[in-house]
């Protein structure tokens, strides 16, 4: 089996001490890390490496970021999504982990697209509609491919206290969840849902007085894996508990088991 991991660790160098902790407790093979706010040339390798892992990463000064982490071997598929040239944040990576059954990993981080009233949103949805393209072409190759990460997506009513509040909020407004269920009608499954029915399971929770203590949170990091990847994985699970500790993240860590 093989456990992967993906977390938006809201910098990477302030949150190094949960990474070991994370290592040392859910021993992930693969880390998909989004939000890293690190150029390459800043990025902690020497720290990483010394838990063990290779690295790939895309990095962006002050903002965004990705990378993945793995301790089996992997071999670099893209490191930006296509459809866009002038399209420079750093959002997305794709690897092929080199495993005994060699799998792709994506691991995005999906602007967040708020205010809706600026040019931020028009890039949300551009964005979003580019994957699908993406997620596309995958399918029909019948490629096995989880895209993992922060997708700034709220898909449903039980992923949020009151989903009715974010109505007119990039994260739930009627044009991105459109594209988000065109996405996922392409034959892609929310992995989480697979293994957890259960509402109000969240992976976020902000930084506000009593979002964290009242338990008011969102569910906006997923997996989404093509047909053949989803055959082949055995349970998906959020691990909670990292949201308290000190000088937390705003989003825990979620993963799958594939084998």
């Amino acid at each position: 089996m093989t456990k992967i991991v993906s977390w938006n660790v809201n910098s990477i160098r302030v949150r190094l001490p949960h990474l070991v902790q994370l290592k040392e407790t859910i021993d992930p093979d693969v880390i998909m890390l989004q939000e890293t706010k690190s150029t390459d040339e800043n990025f902690p390798f020497d720290d990483i490496k010394e838990m063990g892992f290779e690295i790939i990463t895309k990095g962006q000064k002050s903002y965004n970021g990705v990378a993945i982490l793995s301790k089996i071997p992997m071999e670099l598929i893209a490191n930006e999504l296509p459809g866009n040239a002038k399209d420079e944040q750093a959002r997305f990576i794709e690897v092929k982990i080199k495993d005994s059954d060699p799998f792709n990993i994506a691991t995005i981080y999906l602007p967040n697209g708020n205010p809706v009233d600026t040019e931020k949103f028009p890039y949300k949805l551009d964005w979003m509609r580019r994957l699908k393209d993406y997620a596309k072409k995958k399918i029909d190759n019948q490629e096995t491919v989880i895209f993992g990460g922060d997708y700034n997506i709220i898909p449903n009513r039980g992923d949020a206290v009151n989903i009715e509040k974010w109505k007119n909020d990039a994260l739930h407004h009627p044009e991105s969840i459109k594209i988000f269920r065109e996405i996922i009608n392409l034959g892609l499954i929310d992995v989480f849902r697979v293994f957890n029915s259960k509402e109000f399971e969240f992976t976020y929770w902000d930084y506000s007085r009593g979002s964290w203590e009242k338990d008011n949170g969102l569910r906006i990091d997923h997996f989404l894996s093509t047909p053949s990847a989803t055959d082949r994985i055995i349970d998906c699970q959020i691990e909670k508990q990292f949201r308290g500790l000190e000088r937390p993240s705003d989003h825990v860590p979620i993963w799958f088991e594939i084998k």
